[in-house]
């Protein structure tokens, strides 16, 4: 008795290309170059391969994939989990990260253990990825002269202060930080504040802290306003003693940039316990996501966390490909602007 291709075959079998190949009436290495891509084949025989493939229920083994082509179809995303990082903007860049690298036929490994170069030594000696991304990226971080070294591509998310050699992708946070003085300048503003991330944050040179406060006082200077940037560490307590202690010693300021993701919240609650209301005596601009800007009511220049994990996974996937990438990659930041500032010649 005969069957019908795909039929009859029992429930422990699984179909090969060999079956696949049998059954469109082409070789095996056919249906290997139509699958892979490695080979041009004409659009028919394309086409007859592609339909065996849907009819008999085909689907590649992994495994036996990544063996073939030496590739593991798996990148890593280094996300040490550290003093100072927000975690829930953290998890934006991983979904996007994840999203985008499923398109490419990607799996990701997320790897959240602290060890730096010797994490990296680690990942690539297993041969456990075709490539990394690296995120909370330092001005001079250690991992960067090991990247350079290794066979294994990779993109940072962030960038150090010498990007030779690499690839980066991030917000142009030193553009943004001047966006919000900018901005405050325009309403009439003449003295600013930067309420910023942890002072650990900056203590370990994370750059977009650093680059944020640099663009708040480069444009504070072009401006001819005055500036003043302090670390905002985390907890509603400390939120609010380090907000208190500011307006006590710069009683003057009206306008105010926060780079703090849990302080949003707390610094709009207690500025009108502080006898500051939001916009009337005080402007507030925040550089965040805009998700959160936006239930609060805030002026702000979003973090595009979706949008540079995405560019992350497309720059990698180029490197992959051995095609060049630039080193850095900015992202122009744009100003949302809502109900927390207004105008005041102040």
């Amino acid at each position: 008795m005969t069957t019908a291709p795909g039929r009859g075959r029992t429930g422990g079998d699984q179909v090969t290309i060999a079956d696949v190949a049998r059954h469109a009436g082409v070789a095996a290495s056919t249906v290997s170059y139509v699958l892979s891509g490695k080979r041009a084949i004409s659009a028919v025989t394309r086409d007859r391969v592609l339909a065996s493939v849907r009819a008999l229920g085909y689907h590649p083994n992994a495994g036996a994939r990544a063996l073939a082509s030496r590739k593991a179809n798996v990148i890593a995303l280094v996300l040490p989990l550290r003093t100072g990082m927000q975690v829930p903007v953290v998890m934006q860049f991983a979904t996007a990260v994840v999203t985008t690298a499923r398109r490419y036929d990607h799996d990701v490994l997320l790897v959240t253990s602290d060890e730096g170069p010797a994490g990296l030594r680690r990942i690539a000696a297993a041969a456990m990825v075709d490539g990394v991304l690296l995120m909370d990226v330092e001005l001079e971080d250690s991992r960067v002269p090991l990247l350079r070294e290794l066979a294994l591509p990779s993109v940072l998310i962030g960038h150090p202060a010498d990007a030779t050699g690499l690839a980066c992708v991030d917000l142009d946070f030193h553009r943004a930080g001047e966006v919000c003085v900018e901005h405050l300048a325009g309403l009439g503003h003449r003295r600013v504040a930067l309420l910023g991330a942890p002072a650990a944050v900056y203590a370990r040179g994370t750059g977009f802290a650093h680059r944020t406060r640099a663009g708040v006082l480069a444009a504070a200077a072009r401006l001819g306003l005055d500036a003043v940037t302090l670390p905002c560490e985390e907890g509603r307590a400390a939120i609010r003693r380090d907000l208190a202690s500011l307006l006590d010693r710069h009683p003057d300021i009206h306008g105010l940039v926060v780079q703090n993701e849990s302080a949003v919240g707390p610094v709009l609650a207690t500025l009108p316990a502080l006898g500051r209301h939001v916009p009337a005596d005080m402007s507030v601009v925040a550089v965040c996501p805009d998700q959160l800007a936006e239930q609060a009511g805030l002026t702000c220049v979003p973090v595009p966390a979706e949008e540079v994990g995405r560019q992350a996974v497309t720059l990698l996937m180029r490197r992959l490909r051995d095609e060049p990438v630039p080193e850095v990659t900015l992202l122009e930041p744009r100003l949302a602007v809502r109900d927390s500032t207004a105008g005041g010649s102040r």
